[in-house]
Formats: structure tokens, C-alpha cells, sequence
């Protein structure tokens, strides 16, 4: 049996086997019944192995121990596989959901929490600061310093960006309005806008520019902004710089509060 190196590195990522489980398992599959003797040969596994590969195998729900001797196993039909490893992946994560949700309710939570607070005492204000790479991590860090507004949250985005934003962060942006935070959003709006706007009607204000700046600034206090163009690069290597910097922050806020007055309301620029 040849099974090319790239399509068993496959199989180990979507369905998270070691190297000898997934060539016992292709082995298996090439055969349908088969002992572990000859699924060794077949897979080149040392054999003193294959019986720990195919129990575990077995316990995933992959293969099927044949009874009588010798000892052999049924290979399960793939989609069927696709499934039950679906339904333990899920069942898992709803376990450690479960385990880090009641977490906040322990001592443990409570004493993370005294420590940070300490750290955070003895940190400088200037040396709050940090380089976010990739998108998923800005999107992360922008929505943990969002949801911890006060006062105000000011975004400056391209027209994708503002699709992505209304999709990831709009539950957050309707538990902010309903605490009083103020939120101005400015970005480039076309037809394809439109639905998201109407999802933060009444949530946040929204005005047109054709800037194609990328940042975020909170309670006049932090800032994230982008480096990079988002059309231009792929999410993996989009980069931020995360600034807590009163200083900063107030004045690039008092130079978009001169841009934000000359901005057309995100209805107007629709009709243009």
C-alpha cells in the first residue's frame, strides 16, 4: 500500500491522529478486514505497536474488533468516521466550556485576578503596549479591550473591515450601548454595507470616509490600529500595535472628531 506523506498529514490534522494511527487506519481501509499482523506489514509499523494503535483506534471510534481468532478488525466506513469523530469533538468542547465557565465562580479566578491587578500596579502606563499578529489575534485583543469601554469606543476601518466588525462584534456593541457607551464607526460604505447597517441601527453611528485607516480607540485611554492594508495582505500576517496611551489616544481622537464632522451619515452615501 502507498499512501503519499501529504495526504496522511491531512488525515492527522482533520481527525488529530499520531503518524501511526492514521497509516494503520489507511492500511485497514485499503483492506477492510484485516489482522494486526498484516496491517503492521502492510502500514510498516513495528508490530510490538500495532495492538496499542488499533485499541486506540478502536476507543476513537475508527475500527471494529472482529471476534473469534486470530484476533481481527473492521475498518468503519469513512463518513461514518467523519461523524462520530464530529459528535466526540463536540461533546469535548462542551466539556471544557463547561469546566472554564465554572471557573469564574472559584477562588482560582479570584486569586488570577488579585495578581494581575498587583502586576498591573507596578507597570509603567508606557509599557502597556504590544504587537498583535494576525488577524484572529487583533480581532481577539480589539473585542477584550471593547467590551471593557466606559465611555466611548471610536473605529476607523476599510469596507470589509466594517462587514467583519458587524459580524464579529455586535453582540458586544448592543451590551455596550445599553451600559451608555458611545460608538462612532467610520468607514467606506458601499450597497454590500447596507445590511450591516441596518444590524447596528439604533447601536452605534455609522458615516462614510474614504480613508483607509485601520484603528480603534477607547475611552480616549487605548488604541489598536493597523499597519497594514487589509487588501493587500493575507489575514495570517495582518499586524497591529496595541497602545495604552492617554496622551496619544486623545489627540488622534481629536483629530478624527475634525474628520468625523465632514463625514456623511452612512444612509446619505448609499443614495449617492
Amino acid at each position: 500500500m502507498i499512501v503519499k506523506e501529504e495526504f496522511l498529514s491531512k488525515l492527522r490534522r482533520f481527525f488529530s491522529l499520531n503518524l501511526y494511527e492514521v497509516k494503520i487506519w489507511t492500511a485497514l481501509l485499503s483492506r477492510g478486514v484485516s489482522t494486526a499482523g498484516e496491517l503492521s506489514d502492510i502500514a510498516n509499523v513495528p508490530r510490538s505497536r500495532s495492538y496499542d494503535v488499533l485499541e486506540s483506534l478502536e476507543k476513537k471510534g475508527f475500527v471494529i474488533m472482529k471476534l473469534g481468532k486470530p484476533i481481527k478488525y473492521i475498518a468503519v466506513p469513512p463518513k461514518e468516521v467523519v461523524e462520530r469523530v464530529k459528535k466526540n469533538v463536540e461533546a469535548y468542547a462542551k466539556e471544557e466550556v463547561k469546566k472554564l465557565t465554572d471557573l469564574k465562580n472559584t477562588e482560582v479566578i479570584n486569586e488570577l485576578s488579585t495578581l494581575h491587578t498587583q502586576g498591573v500596579e507596578l507597570v509603567e502606563p508606557s509599557d502597556l503596549s504590544g504587537s498583535l499578529r494576525g488577524r484572529h489575534n487583533l480581532y481577539n485583543h480589539m473585542e477584550l479591550t471593547i467590551r471593557n469601554a466606559e465611555e466611548s469606543v471610536t473605529l476607523m476601518t476599510t469596507a470589509q473591515g466594517f462587514l467583519r466588525k458587524v459580524e464579529g462584534f455586535k453582540p458586544t456593541f448592543e451590551k455596550l450601548k445599553k451600559r451608555g457607551v458611545k460608538i462612532r464607526i467610520a468607514a467606506p460604505i458601499t450597497k454590500e454595507s447596507m445590511a450591516a447597517i441596518k444590524e447596528l441601527q439604533g447601536v452605534a453611528e455609522i458615516r462614510s470616509t474614504d480613508n483607509k485607516a485601520r484603528f480603534c480607540i477607547v475611552d480616549g485611554k487605548e488604541i489598536i490600529f493597523m499597519v497594514l492594508d487589509d487588501n493587500e495582505v493575507h489575514p495570517t500576517y495582518d499586524v497591529g500595535i496595541w497602545v495604552n496611551t492617554p496622551f496619544f489616544a486623545s489627540a488622534l481622537e481629536n483629530l478624527f472628531e475634525l474628520a468625523w464632522k465632514n463625514m456623511k451619515p452612512a444612509a446619505e452615501a448609499v443614495k449617492r
